[in-house]
């Protein structure tokens, strides 16, 4: 049996507590084993590892028992990015990074691209920059004893967003380029397995809210998706696309089977969400071998859950990894050069060692002659005036010619004090003074004694009280607008309820309310 498991583990080097138990940061290797360990598969293929090369460390790409394959994205760092983990029983005969062929080596690549014409070489280097596609090619033994191709696509298709209309047409390029790349693969006799976040929910059974979608079946990612799939499961007069959902093959009425929840309103915990992550196999493959398909909706430490299939056929390992094995990297592999390697000093032939000190001894008898003639062509102090001599500390405290000084004959007025002009002369005077002055001093101490009341009272009043929300009555949450737009950074308060169908009294109620300004 050959089992296969997919998953979007959202960051590789996130503590994944819901597989594995917390391992600290020198144990990466331990962790990583157990995660792999606990998914129980032959091969493992990750999607948005957001990792660069630069930042791979050793422990997360070798683990022992695997062989790993890593593809990055080249535009943005901690974004996209794909992996594969294969058992050293499934070790595949050739692997390559990238559907356009032209990160290939031609050293170990899977190959057939098919007819890519209708792209400029602009759009095929974008579309594999991002790290989307990772393709292993195995070699599997049927049941009747006969050897056949497998190859694996490992995608993590890019998302719509509804605010950017140009990642909706790069979205609907890469799906057009994924089915020529599966389809030539197919034409060269391979049997093909699509796996991975392929970022749309196919049918209405597959989200849970769409019927409150505008134009569901109208999407242009579901009407790729129609093409490339049949409708009716396995039965082979249905034959409308050449790769089969499998999970819907086995499963074709499964309510709720969904693969991604929002984090953030915690949907999870009602099961509010869709099923973007799919397992397609090409149909006579799917008909032939597949035993089984299944989701792990228990497995947490993202936002989506791991996906699998179970095949009736065995891997013919490979005996040697292909080039693009993550243990050959340089940085791995022990071959990298060091700072060290570039600053050994160079041996010179006698000859031109001879040369080097003739020429460095004329160079320094030419600098000792123009160093003479400048010292000879410098003025000597006898030669300068003495007005150019150099001056000692009291010259500068002399007084200058230029500013004239005050006669000591002239007497400046003098002015009466502030104290004789304030002081009061008479008895009359004095009371009056006394009393205002005693006056300033009670208004001095109330005002200190309101300003430190005032004070005492904001500090020691706490937060402002929570609000209770409409539905359940219950202290709300405070959230932050991060939508561009005029409310950026408001704040507000809402249901602290997960997320949920609007027919569920368990679910957030559509509280709302703007927080004061503090």
């Amino acid at each position: 049996m050959l089992r296969v498991v997919s998953w979007n583990i959202n960051g590789i080097r996130r503590p994944l507590q819901g597989v594995a138990n917390q391992e600290p940061s020198n144990c990466a290797a331990v962790a990583v084993g157990r995660i792999l360990d606990e998914l129980d598969a032959d091969i493992v293929c990750l999607q948005e590892t957001k990792v660069t090369r630069d930042a791979l460390t050793e422990p997360l790409a070798i683990v022992e028992g695997y062989n790993s394959y890593f593809s990055f994205s080249r535009n943005r760092s901690g974004y996209s990015g794909v992996a594969t983990f294969c058992k050293d029983n499934a070790t595949p005969v050739a692997a390559e990074e990238g559907l356009t062929g032209l990160f290939a080596t031609q050293n170990g690549d899977v190959g057939c691209y098919g007819n890519m014409d209708e792209f400029t070489q602009e759009e095929l280097r974008a579309l594999d920059s991002e790290g989307r596609a990772l393709l292993t090619q195995h070699k599997i033994c049927t049941w009747e004893g006969k050897e056949k191709t497998l190859t694996l696509i490992n995608v993590y298709c890019p998302h719509a967003d509804p605010g950017r209309p140009e990642r909706l047409v790069f979205k609907m390029r890469f799906y057009r380029l994924l089915q020529i790349r599966a389809e030539a693969l197919l034409a060269a006799g391979s049997h093909v397995i699509i796996l991975g976040d392929l970022n749309t929910a196919h049918r209405p059974i597959d989200h849970w809210d769409a019927v409150n979608l505008e134009c569901f079946e109208e999407d242009p990612g579901r009407k790729w998706m129609d093409s490339l799939l049949s409708n009716l499961g396995c039965q082979s007069a249905s034959h409308v696309g050449p790769f089969i959902d499998s999970y819907r093959c086995f499963q074709p009425k499964q309510e709720g089977a969904f693969t991604c929840w929002s984090a953030v309103t915690g949907a999870r915990h009602l099961n509010y969400g869709s099923r973007l992550d799919y397992v397609l196999g090409d149909r006579t493959l799917v008909i032939d071998t597949f035993q089984a398909s299944f989701l792990l909706p228990e497995v947490m430490g993202s936002d989506h859950c791991p996906v699998g299939a179970v095949l009736s056929v065995s891997s013919v390992p490979a005996k040697q990894c292909p080039p693009l094995c993550t243990r050959f990297l340089p940085e791995f592999a022990g071959t990298q050069l060091k700072i060290l390697r570039f600053l050994v000093p160079l041996e010179q032939s006698p000859v031109l060692e001879q040369s080097t000190l003739q020429h460095n001894n004329q160079t320094r008898v030419q600098t000792c002659q123009n160093k003479a003639q400048v010292r000879s062509t410098r003025p000597r102090p006898s030669q300068v005036g003495s007005s150019r001599g150099q001056k000692n500390l009291k010259s500068y405290f002399q007084p200058s010619p230029s500013c004239p000084q005050a006669s000591p004959d002239i007497e400046l007025p003098s002015l009466p004090l502030m104290s004789t002009l304030m002081t009061p002369k008479t008895p009359e005077e004095k009371a009056v003074a006394k009393v205002v002055k005693g006056q300033a001093k009670t208004s001095e101490a109330k005002d200190e004694k309101e300003l430190r009341t005032s004070f005492w009272k904001s500090v020691l009043a706490g937060p402002l009280r929570t609000p209770l929300c409409g539905g359940h009555r219950e202290p709300c949450v405070m959230r932050t607008v991060k939508k561009p737009g005029p409310n950026l950074g408001r704040r507000f308060y809402m249901c602290a309820r997960p997320r949920g169908p609007p027919t569920d009294p368990s679910s957030r109620c559509n509280f709302f309310l703007w927080s004061r300004p503090s």
